[in-house]
Formats: structure tokens, sequence, C-alpha cells
């Protein structure tokens, strides 16, 4: 692609690079022009525009946008994600529904080091998404690429981005109660738990209420019969001892981890039960502010396999806002 000045007389087909204001209306950025366009720049008194010219082998923004985005989604449908329609050579890409985003970040990097002019911006990999959610977009910056780069970065990024759409139909929620009644005072943060489980899509099961107890915890995850179950408990898990843990190898199930280098979200049990996860929340899931165990929730809900080693890595980005109502803040309270 050729780009700068030319007389009028070589600027037609050209692409206009700069808005041009004209008694009889303005001709845009990224307008192609033609004779009527060049004769109306003469009458105004201007001898030369600024414009892109393109060349054999270059592909035009547009065309060169939908190309690189059908190579990223080939089959979108099966990915779970739209395409919009090519505009100033930008194509943007969204969810067709509930999910997390799964992405090849390398891939992605090599994408964007074949050539300065050819983007891809995307949301951070496992971003939860819901339906019009836009998880990406492509933008050509300049009016044209040449077909080799454009070539390049297409193979370079294909198939790097999906939606991964929940594979669990429903949850039951456990919450333990360290003195009879206790759990009545908790409406509230039960609301905020069977939110974070609605708006994957998945169905609200039972609620049960049992004592702070490792044998009535193995009880209830014995008892239900859904495909994941959560437990909020009266008291911090301080151990991999303590009641939650215990109770899920006392029901047969195993621990994967306990605690998470997430904050808020640090008192994370994350575990399996006859095949389906487990999860014992971090008090801050009374909040529905982000916190660690959100991370964790939304990728196994979308059969996202969540391992030690995962949770091990999620420290760097980890130090999330700090949720004000936490009985035990990161900072110490002024004293009154």
């Amino acid at each position: 692609m050729r780009f700068g000045p030319v007389p009028l007389d070589a600027a037609e087909g050209a692409v206009l690079a700069h808005a041009v204001a004209l008694p009889g209306g303005r001709l845009k950025k990224g307008h192609v022009l033609r004779a009527g366009d060049v004769a109306a720049l003469a009458a105004a008194g201007l001898a030369e525009v600024i414009v892109a010219r393109l060349e054999p082998g270059d592909v035009g923004e547009d065309a060169a946008a939908l190309r690189l985005a059908n190579a990223l989604v080939p089959e979108p449908g099966a990915a779970g994600l739209r395409l919009e329609a090519p505009f100033t050579g930008r194509v943007n890409i969204r969810a067709t529904g509930p999910g997390v985003v799964a992405l090849d970040p390398l891939a992605i990097a090599r994408l964007n080091a074949v050539d300065p002019m050819i983007t891809l911006a995307t949301v951070p990999e496992w971003q939860r998404v819901t339906e019009g959610t836009m998880v990406g977009t492509v933008k050509i910056i300049a009016y044209a690429v040449p077909e080799a780069a454009l070539g390049a970065a297409c193979a370079e990024g294909a198939g790097a981005m999906r939606r991964m759409a929940p594979v669990i139909g429903d949850a039951d929620l456990v919450v333990t109660e360290t003195a009879p009644g206790a759990a009545k005072a908790e409406a509230r943060a039960l609301r905020a738990v069977w939110e974070r489980v609605e708006r994957l899509g998945i169905g609200s099961g039972a609620t049960r209420v049992v004592a702070h107890r490792a044998d009535a915890v193995a009880a209830a995850i014995g008892e239900s019969g859904a495909g994941m179950v959560l437990i909020l408990t009266g008291s911090a898990t301080s151990d991999i001892g303590d009641v939650v843990p215990a109770g899920l190898r006392a029901a047969g199930g195993e621990v994967i981890r306990f605690g998470m280098p997430v904050d808020p979200g640090n008192l994370l049990v994350l575990g399996r039960q006859g095949g389906r996860p487990v999860i014992g929340l971090p008090g801050c899931a009374r909040s529905p502010a982000l916190n660690g165990a959100d991370w964790v929730l939304e990728r196994v809900a979308c059969g996202v396999e969540v391992t030690a080693a995962d949770i091990a890595a999620m420290g760097v980005g980890g130090l999330l806002k700090e949720i004000p109502t936490r009985p035990q803040p990161r900072e110490r309270r002024a004293k009154p």
C-alpha cells in the first residue's frame, strides 16, 4: 500500500486518509474517491489530498478483518460465538450465551506479532460472559495489509478462541450453622450465591442447612443428587482437616485444593465427589463482589478442569478489590 499526498488527477479510486469538509457535504475518512468526489475537491480549491492506494497483493481493511475473524472462529456455532459484519477494518466477536472464554494466549500473541497493522484484542482468558458480551475485536489499523502478512496472521490464530458453555444442569447449596437457627440470618448471603449460579444458566437446587460438623456435611453431600455441590460454612475453613475438607472425604470425595492465592477468596476448598465438583465457598462469597471463588466456580461449571496447579497460578492478578464487609479486611481499621 502506498500512502501520502497525491495530486487530484491521480486520486480517483484511492482511499481518503483524512476527512474533508466540502460545501456540499463532508467526505469521510476511508471513503473511496470517485470522479464526482475529485471534481468537488477541485471546486473547493484543493490541489491534492492524502490518500492510501492499494497495490497488487494488498487486501482491503474490511475484507482482511473478516478473513482473520473467520480464521479465529471457523465454526461460530460450534464455538458459541458470532461474528459481526466488518466496518472500518473492524470485526467484533460476541458470545451467543453464558459461559467462559477459552483462548490460546500464545497463538494470539504470535498473531499480533506478524504485522503491527493486524491486531486482535480480547477479554482476559476465562472471562465470564453472557449473551452479547464482546469477547474480542479484530482491527486492521491500515487501510489495507499485504496478503502474505494476513495469511500468516490467520494461520497463527486459527481456532484460537471459543466459548465454553455450562455443562452442569443444577447445583445444591449446603449451609452449615454453628448454632441452631443461625442460618436464618443468611438470606442475603444465600441470594448472592444463587445469583452466581443462575447467571451461568444453571438451575438452583435445594438448600440444606446442617450443623457445622464433618458428619453432617458428609451426609448432605451424599444426599444431594445435583451436578454440583456448593458449601457455605457458618465458620471459616481454617485447616485441611476442618469441617468441609473432612466432610468431603467422609462422603467418599477428594480434596483437590484447599486455599488459593486470590484475595478475597483465600479460604476456598475445591474437591470432587462421585465425579461432580464440590466447592467449599470462602466467606467472601456472601458478597456479590468478585472473589476467587467466582474464578473456580465459573470454570468448573463450564467443564473446564481446574487443578491444584491452576489455582496456584492465579496469584498474579489475584489481588482483587477489597470487600468492605469482610470480617478480616487486609488493613487494620483505625480504632475509634
